[in-house]
């Protein structure tokens, strides 16, 4: 059994552990294994209350890696962050004291709540997997994902994330309120005692590490992509920008984020190729967020999902 064989299977392995803690979701905590695969960050989006901060707890236990979270608010400064100068008075020197960004899978609780400047200070620890206090840069650990939530429904108070910074979150996965069923089981755990902040009792336990996922990664960036699937994703992104209803199609950052998160998705599923299927299973979520109405469209009620369905039905399928 090869390292990457191994590195899979424990991956896989991660859905049944998170699901102990979390009912459904099933979506988010595949687009944060295809993020920590391929070295990308995550948006997660959804109303309160559907365990957006619980799920990422989960996963970094099932996966045994450091997690912090920040609650971003409008009074948040950038070193509060990424941390900051401070002098010592034993030793009439500064030293730096990390932030919390100096971690493996950082919760960035409703990102949009923080001034322009504290995202740009978290820009570069996304892009650069480093931060830069006082000139000096300092890298930030492996693997390194940000796990960023906004809420959908509440606009006071919020700042925009920028499109510089949206067109940095690799996927944009959307946790939805649960169907009736998955709900009663939710209520039906908390009534025999399902304690959130105490995941050991609900039999969460860690079943993979930062290694298999470092070797997932690596046997991610060998899985074979034909010429013409990578023609297929050239042509998809392409679509977007013709698209009448948008005045902001997909980039060619979004065409290699595309390619990305298919290979990802190929190899969890046990393959070392990408298909076409892979490639329209990750388009919504990786594109749809780097996508921009016209104001007219969005006065006529029209959706990016829409407009990005039309653009990816119209482009021939390779066979």
């Amino acid at each position: 059994m090869t390292d990457h064989t191994s590195a899979r299977e424990a991956l896989q392995a991660v859905r049944s552990e998170v699901a102990k803690a979390v009912v459904g979701q099933d979506a988010a905590v595949t687009g944060l294994l295809i993020g920590l695969l391929s070295r990308g960050h995550v948006l997660l989006e959804g109303v309160p209350g559907v365990a957006k901060t619980l799920l990422v707890r989960t996963l970094a236990t099932a996966l045994s890696i450091d997690t912090r979270r920040v609650q971003f608010t409008p009074d948040l400064m950038p070193g509060d962050v990424t941390g900051s100068m401070i002098f010592d008075a034993r030793t009439t020197e500064f030293e730096f004291r990390p932030g919390p960004v100096f971690t493996n899978l950082l919760l960035a609780d409703e990102i949009n709540r923080t001034p322009p400047k504290t995202q740009a200070a978290l820009l570069e620890a996304m892009e650069e997997r480093q931060v830069t206090i006082d000139g000096t840069s300092r890298p930030l650990p492996e693997p390194f994902l940000v796990a960023a939530t906004q809420n959908p429904v509440e606009y006071e108070g919020t700042y925009p994330l920028p499109e510089a910074q949206l067109d940095r979150f690799l996927l944009k996965v959307a946790l939805p309120v649960p169907p009736r069923e998955q709900e009663i089981e939710v209520i039906s755990r908390h009534a025999r005692g399902f304690d959130p902040r105490d995941l050991a009792s609900a039999g969460v336990r860690p079943v993979a590490s930062g290694a298999d996922l470092l070797a997932g990664a690596a046997a991610v960036r060998t899985v074979g992509v034909a010429p013409e699937v990578v023609a297929y994703v050239v042509d998809v992104c392409r679509a977007t920008r013709t698209a009448p209803s948008l005045s902001l199609g997909a980039s060619p950052r979004g065409a290699t984020a595309l390619l990305a998160t298919s290979r990802a998705w190929a190899w969890l599923n046990g393959r070392d190729y990408v298909t076409p299927d892979d490639v329209k299973t990750l388009t919504h979520a990786t594109l749809a967020h780097r996508l921009s109405l016209r104001p007219e469209a969005e006065l006529e009620g029209v959706s990016v999902g829409a407009v990005l369905q039309t653009a990816l039905d119209a482009v021939p399928v390779p066979r």
